[in-house]
This record gives structure tokens, sequence and C-alpha cells, in this order.
């Protein structure tokens, strides 16, 4: 149990990116008996226990819950204003929430275990990506009409959504795989809509192609193609916009955006790469985009209607709540809500 403990408090710690300088000083040690606490060397008394609580942000049982997820290979996509403190402090979220997520669906016996369906699939050039996504709607069967829930499609195929309150400037998504058997997708729920969905599927991407060895540009480039195409596959694109354009109306933009749940931009990249405007075209679009702020405002407004929200994990707990296979207290701290909240929300 000590040693329980002892990871719980460091990890703790690296969740409010605190130093051991600042959590002695918040709960009136010194930084030495807080290294010791880590270390597993001097155990906490219930009352400083309490006090790590509060000041850590978590409630106590916290500290008696052994770790069970570790997290794979990570594509971390983060902006540079990002520090190292706060990416370690991301991860331990992560780990929380997902560690969270698997008890519960381990409490209810739900078989959460996922295969890769493309995981034969190799991808070496931009232009094999249409064929590639053309066989996972199929073999998801889900045609190639607009998605209207992104979020719902990649829970109901066993791939867990998580979603980090962080500031847009700092933080966009990441992908990875926990202990070698459960894929995770992470995204900034700050997004507007249309940002949200690409950036999952972008993630998706990294998570389920065979990418080749190449530099992270082009990686990137890759899973931006595969959001994409996947959002606006190639035939949608040519069935609504027609072949080789001199123009497109901003109204018909408009409408491809709340149809589709795809930006105004990532539409022009789209008719770009299905040649139906030429690269100088979108070069002007561009142009005009850094010379007109009250157009950029327009063509960057949020329209498509679908909130995108997770909230699988929360169905779970009061699934098992009500079932009676967990307690208001255990559901309260899944949730990390009070016992009242969970009571209130139950009531039939």
């Amino acid at each position: 149990m000590k040693e329980i403990v002892s990871q719980k408090i460091r990890q703790g710690r690296v969740l409010n990116a605190m130093s051991l300088q600042e959590l002695a000083d918040l709960i009136g040690v010194s930084k030495q008996m807080i290294s010791k606490y880590e270390n597993g060397t001097s155990m906490p008394s219930s009352k400083t226990l309490i006090q790590l609580a509060k000041s850590l942000k978590v409630k106590l049982d916290y500290f008696f819950a052994p770790s069970s997820v570790e997290l794979g290979d990570v594509n971390f996509r983060k902006r540079s204003s990002f520090t190292a403190k706060k990416v370690n402090a991301l991860k331990e979220d992560i780990k929380i929430q997902l560690s969270n997520y698997l008890e519960i669906e381990n409490i209810l016996k739900i078989d959460n275990s996922f295969e890769n369906p493309l995981k034969k699939k190799k991808v070496n050039t931009l232009e094999d990506i249409e064929n590639i996504v053309k066989e996972l709607r199929n073999d998801w069967e889900i045609g190639f009409d607009p998605i209207h829930n992104i979020i719902q499609l990649l829970e109901d195929k066993e791939i867990k959504v998580i979603e980090i309150d962080e500031p847009q400037n700092n933080f966009d998504g990441l992908a990875s795989i926990v202990n070698d058997k459960y894929p995770v997708i992470v995204v900034n729920k700050n997004f507007i809509v249309e940002r949200k969905r690409f950036t999952l599927l972008h993630e998706l991407g990294h998570l389920l192609l065979d990418l080749p060895e190449c530099d992270i540009k082009f990686e990137e480039q890759i899973c931006n193609r595969f959001a994409s195409e996947f959002l606006f596959p190639k035939s949608m694109v040519l069935k609504e916009f027609g072949e080789g354009r001199e123009g497109i109306s901003f109204k018909e933009l408009i409408e491809v955006q709340r149809k589709y749940g795809i930006s105004i931009r990532a539409i022009v990249y789209r008719l770009k790469d299905c040649n139906i405007l030429s690269e100088n075209k979108v070069a002007e679009f561009y142009r005009k985009l850094n010379f007109d702020p009250r157009l950029k405002r327009e063509v960057d407004a949020q329209r498509f209607q679908t909130p995108e929200v997770s909230n699988r994990f929360e169905q779970l707990v009061y699934r098992a709540f009500s079932q009676e296979l967990i307690s208001s207290s255990k559901a309260a701290s899944l949730l990390n809500i009070n016992i009242n909240e969970v009571l209130e929300n139950s009531t039939m």
C-alpha cells in the first residue's frame, strides 16, 4: 500500500505541474518530506493525505487505487508554448481518465477488444489514401454520406475518446495504444466543431495507418489527407462541385461545410486535391484571407450543428450505478462530482 500511495502522490504532483517545493508549501511540510513521501520512505498521516488530496484536486481514494494504464508510443501534437512539465501533466490526466474508463468497462463486463481494419494496408503516397478510406468506410459499413457524429462513430468502434480542457493555442490532439491493447484519441474540447472533427480523424490516421519511413512533415500530410478524405470523400467532392471550375461561390462552400462538418479551409484544399481548383486559385483564396479580416472571420466561423461531445464514459458510470454494481460514492469519484449530483441525475 505504501508503494501505491507514494506513486500516486508523485503522479498527482505531476498532474498539477507542481514542483516538490510548490506542493510542500501548499501543505506546510518541507520539500525533503514530499520527496520521502514519493520515494516511499515515509508515509503521510491521514490528516496530511487529506491536505494532499485538496492541494492536488483529487479525491482521497485516488491515493489507494493502483495505476493500470501505460501509454504506448504517443503522437503528440502540441504548440511550442506547451512546456515539458505541462506535457507530463497532460499524460497523467490521460492515464487517470483511461484507468477510470477501463475500470468501468470491466465492472460492466464490456468486451473492449479492438482490431485495426487497416493493419495490412501500407501507405506509400498521398494518392493511396482514397482507396484506403473507401475500404475503411466499407469495413465499418457507413457508406459515403456525411457522418454526423465522429466521436460516436469512434466509440462504437471501441476507440476511446478523451476531451482535454486546454487553450486552443496549446494543444491539438494525440493518439496512442494503451497497455498494448486499447486505442485512444485525445482532443482539445475547446476547438470549434469542424476543427475537432478534423483533428479526431487526423489522429485516427496515426492510429490505423501503416505509415512509410518518412519525415514528420510528410507523415502529417498523409494524416491530413486521411482526415479530409474521410470527412469529404472524393466522390462526394465531385458530386457537390463538379469537375474543373474557374471559381467557387462562398455560398457553395458554406452549404458543404454545414452538410459535411468540414471547415471551409479544408474544403478548398479538397478542391485542389481533386483537381477542381488550380493551385493558383487556392493561393489567391489564401491571399484574400490574409488581407481581409472580415472574410477570415466568415471563413473560420462554426456552422456544423452536431456538437461532437464524448459522453460514453459518463453513461457507463450511471449504467453501473443503476444496476447497483457501484456505489454512489464510487460513481461520484469516477465522474469527479459530488454524491448529490449523482443521485439527482439518477432519479427516474
